[in-house]
C-alpha cells in the first residue's frame, strides 16, 4: 500500500510540475530522496503521461497541422518542429550512447532552480519592453531544440522553462506563441525518449521493473497534468511568469542552506 500510496505522490507531482516552468525532474530527485529512488524508464514514463495530457488538450491544433500541410503556414511551422525535436533527437541520442546518466545529488539541481529563476526574470524584463511577436523563426526552432537537451542534462532546469524562455528571447514575445511551440515540441520528444528507454528496458528483459505501478503513476501523471496545463494557458493570458521565478529562487535558496533534502 505504501508503494501505491508513493508512486502516486509521484505521478502527482510529475503532472504538476512537468509544464510549469520550475522542472519536474528537480522535482522528483528532491521527493524521491523520501519516496525511494526509481528507474530512468520509470521517471521517463510518467513524464510521457503529462505528455499525453497535452496531446489531448492541443488535439485540434495537432489536427490541423496534420491536414493543412499545404497552407505554406502551417506547412513551415511544421518544419520549425520537426527541425527542433530533430537536433533534440540527434544530441540526444549522442547522450545516451556516451552513457551519459542523470546526476542524483539535490545540490546541482537547486543551482539549476535558481540560475533557471534568474533566466526567467531577465526574459520577462526584456519581454515587457518589446511589442508582442507570435512568429516563430528558424533560429528560434533550432535554439529550443538545443535547449531541450540542455535541460534534459542539468536537471532542476526545466524542459519547459529552457524552451519557453529561449524562444522568448529570441523574438517569439508572446508568451502564448512560445508555450504552444515548447509544448507541441514536447510531444515528439518525450514519446521518443519514452520509446527508448521501454526499448532498452525490454531488451534487458524488464524483469526488474513494475509495471502495474508504473501505469498508475502514469495514469495519475496524465490527468494531474491535464488539470495543470489547462490552468497554466488560462493564467498566462492576463499574467508573467515572474512568480515562477521566485518560486524556483525560493526553493533552490532553501535547498542550498541546508535542508534534509540537500544532505
Amino acid at each position: 500500500m505504501n508503494e501505491i500510496l508513493n508512486v502516486v505522490l509521484l505521478g502527482i507531482i510529475e503532472g504538476i510540475t512537468e509544464f510549469l516552468p520550475i522542472s519536474s525532474t528537480g522535482h522528483l530527485l528532491i521527493a524521491e530522496q523520501w519516496l525511494g529512488a526509481r528507474s530512468d524508464l520509470f521517471n521517463i514514463a510518467i513524464q510521457a503521461g503529462a505528455i499525453l495530457a497535452v496531446c489531448l488538450i492541443y488535439r485540434q491544433r495537432l489536427w490541423q497541422l496534420a491536414t493543412n500541410l499545404g497552407d505554406p503556414a502551417q506547412r513551415d511551422y511544421a518544419a520549425k518542429l520537426a527541425l527542433a525535436f530533430g537536433i533534440t533527437a540527434v544530441l540526444g541520442l549522442a547522450l545516451a550512447k556516451s552513457g551519459f546518466k542523470l546526476p542524483t545529488a539535490v545540490t546541482p539541481v537547486a543551482w539549476a532552480l535558481v540560475i533557471g529563476g534568474v533566466w526567467i526574470l531577465l526574459a520577462e524584463r526584456w519581454v515587457a519592453n518589446r511589442p508582442e511577436a507570435a512568429a516563430i523563426a528558424w533560429h528560434t526552432a533550432a535554439l529550443v531544440g538545443l535547449l531541450q537537451v540542455v535541460a534534459g542534462v542539468f536537471p532542476g532546469t526545466s524542459r519547459s522553462a529552457a524552451t519557453i524562455f529561449v524562444a522568448l528571447l529570441a523574438g517569439t514575445t508572446s508568451r502564448a506563441a512560445a508555450t504552444e511551440f515548447a509544448f507541441l515540441v514536447g510531444i515528439p520528444t518525450m514519446f521518443a525518449a519514452s520509446g527508448y528507454e521501454l526499448y532498452k528496458n525490454l531488451r534487458h528483459d524488464g524483469a526488474h521493473e513494475d509495471w502495474s505501478l508504473l501505469g498508475i503513476a502514469f495514469a495519475v501523471s496524465c490527468i494531474t497534468a491535464f488539470v495543470a496545463v489547462k490552468w497554466l494557458l488560462g493564467y498566462i493570458r492576463t499574467h508573467t511568469f515572474t512568480p515562477f521565478a521566485w518560486y524556483r529562487i525560493a526553493l533552490g535558496l532553501a535547498l542550498l542552506l541546508g535542508l534534509p533534502a540537500a544532505a
